[in-house]
């Protein structure tokens, strides 16, 4: 039989993580924690099933490129300017006090060098995009103020990440036994992370988006995505072996130049789907690390680093944002929420093992404490309302955590919808005649399409349009449905038209929904999934044909109305009787 190491490791590693992912979902956690549990099953470390370490490893650095990929491509600078007041000194205090007490903790508790304290306290002063991002959403605070200030608080931490993949090399890189100047060693690192930064922006700026753009219309889904990945891997090898930096600064890279293209939503909806099976093999190949043994002969490390994460760095943020003028129950919010490590801290962990300064039990706590922190986090963000509420309920309290400055008012206000905002899905000729309609009445209009040239074309009119599928949750959210009065669905053609209602629903329960569908047979189903009024094809030309024909036989206008009422009324029949037949 031929080799199939790397099909059992596959199979096994995300069939167990499917379980137990499925299993923890079930239970409240983050499936995380299943895949983290995936790995302790599967490593050589427990009786059963034994993957290939070495190939999971392998497949893990292809999920750290795509991760890495994901953050510079989902990297939007107007998010940090908003809240930049808060998230940039926030962020660099709370990593610095994270920092420190991780770097003090291993060196004077554990008898740890200075250069592994720093490697521990660095993994442990970032949080978990992923496990952030799920406890935002579910508790529907991603846009409210508490959201906003977490996730440029977030950005911030991304770019202290890639700073660290790239200073740590440069510092270590000859490991514990390394010599020469260190300054030598950072000026050599600055040099080639310059040379590649201006190979990529320059270079890669323009034939990226040509070679996208090329692509996109062909109108092929495969190729589209198929190129995605060659850019991410291709940027992120090459930034290895001809400009000796991390895999991961380049794959950051790459995705930053992608999400600078119109190509960028399209991308992160359709193009990234491998991005979540190679991070769940990634954690998979983080959970395989973890010996039960060692983790119980380091009862006192585990311990010390569940106090950094549950009680210094949430303090640390805590502090910043009251001291910066928001509500108490916003601080809470953001500093609960921070309190948890994840994919970050295990790839500066990597980095750390690789330069050979992180001791072995240094891995097994953090693994041990990211299992832990994702498992408890979902249930201390729950506990922010009740606690907020009695905070607020004391007079005392309430006067003593007043904010000094409402610095969130004015977004407040702004994340109101607006009755003069609209997202149009479809800029064909009815789309194009609905936005001149609304702008000539002074709404804003904004245009969600997937023909990337009608795209272009409503951009050159000064539209705000957005290349994608409407289908896509991010790309409602990029088009600010969330913000907006009314969402019109104009193309009869239009896949997953009910999907779409819904989708839009979850993310503002207000807006008002307008859907054109081809056949008659389809307005029930549409409306059902929350549409306030939706056209058919068919009726329309119906009607249109019934006043045409009424007009020429010279039938009064009180006439021509009653027989559209008429009609109206038989269409509505004939669609209740295909929906009956339908159901038996």
């Amino acid at each position: 039989m031929h080799n199939i190491d790397l099909i059992l490791t596959l199979t096994t590693g995300l069939a167990i993580a499917l379980v137990l992912g499925y299993i923890t979902h079930r239970l409240g956690l983050s499936p995380i924690v299943g895949y983290l549990l995936a790995g302790l099953v599967v490593s050589p470390q427990t009786p059963g099933l034994v993957a290939d370490q070495g190939i999971a490893e392998q497949l893990a650095e292809v999920g750290v490129i795509l991760l890495m990929f994901g953050v510079g491509l989902e990297f939007h600078l107007n998010e940090l300017l908003a809240v930049r007041k808060v998230a940039i000194p926030g962020a660099a205090v709370q990593c610095t006090v994270a920092t420190l007490l991780g770097v003090l903790a291993a060196h004077y508790f554990f008898d740890w060098s200075w250069s592994a304290g720093l490697i521990f306290g660095l993994a442990i002063s970032v949080a978990s995009t992923v496990v952030l991002l799920r406890v935002l959403t579910d508790n529907r605070d991603l846009h409210t103020p508490t959201g906003h200030i977490a996730v440029g608080w977030l950005v911030v931490e991304d770019l202290f990440t890639v700073l660290v993949l790239v200073l740590l090399p440069a510092m270590f890189g000859g490991g514990p036994q390394a010599s020469g100047p260190l300054w030598l060693a950072l000026v050599v690192a600055l040099v080639k992370v310059s040379a590649l930064v201006a190979a990529v922006f320059v270079i890669g700026g323009r034939v990226v988006p040509w070679l996208l753009h090329r692509v996109a219309l062909t109108q092929s889904r495969e190729l589209f995505t198929l190129t995605v990945l060659v850019v991410a891997l291709g940027i992120a090898v090459g930034s290895a072996t001809v400009f000796g930096v991390s895999m991961a600064l380049g794959a950051f890279l790459a995705g930053m130049i992608v999400g600078r293209s119109d190509f960028s939503l399209r991308a992160a909806t359709e193009a990234l789907p491998m991005r979540d099976a190679f991070a769940v093999l990634f954690f998979v190949s983080v959970g395989m690390l973890l010996n039960p043994k060692t983790v119980f002969d380091s009862p006192g490390l585990i311990a010390i680093t569940m106090a950094i994460i549950l009680v210094g760095k949430p303090l640390a943020a805590w502090v910043i944002v009251v001291l910066m003028g928001y509500p108490f129950k916003a601080a809470l919010g953001v500093a609960v929420a921070l309190a948890q490590i994840g994919e970050f801290s295990f790839i500066v962990a990597t980095v750390g093992r690789d330069l050979e300064l992180l001791p072995p039990e240094g891995t097994q706590a953090l693994v041990a404490a990211a299992i832990l922190s994702i498992s408890i986090n979902p249930l201390l963000y729950r506990a922010v309302d009740p606690i907020s509420f009695w905070v607020l309920q004391n007079e005392r309290l309430r006067e003593w955590f007043k904010p000094r400055r409402r610095l969130a008012d004015k977004q407040e206000e702004d994340d109101e919808p607006s009755p003069y905002r609209t997202v149009i899905v479809g800029y064909g000729p009815i789309g194009r005649t609905l936005v001149r309609l609304l702008r000539e009445n002074e709404v804003e209009p904004s245009v969600i399409d997937l023909n990337f040239e009608a795209v272009q074309t409503a951009k050159s009119q000064g539209i705000p349009a957005i290349y994608g599928d409407a289908m896509q949750p991010n790309i409602l959210r990029e088009a600010e449905t969330h913000l907006a009065g009314t969402l019109i669905l104009s193309s009869s053609n239009m896949h997953g038209i009910a999907e779409v209602t819904r989708l839009a629903r979850r993310l503002n329960p207000k807006i008002r929904v307008l859907a054109r569908v081809g056949y008659v047979s389809e307005l029930r189903t549409v409306k059902q999934a929350g549409a306030d009024m939706v056209f058919s094809g068919e009726g329309e030309v119906a009607l249109a044909m019934t006043a045409a024909v009424l007009q020429e036989l010279g039938a009064s206008g009180e006439q021509i109305d009653r027989e559209r009422a008429r009609v109206r009324k038989e269409l509505t029949e004939v669609q209740n009787v295909s929906q009956t037949a339908s159901a038996s």
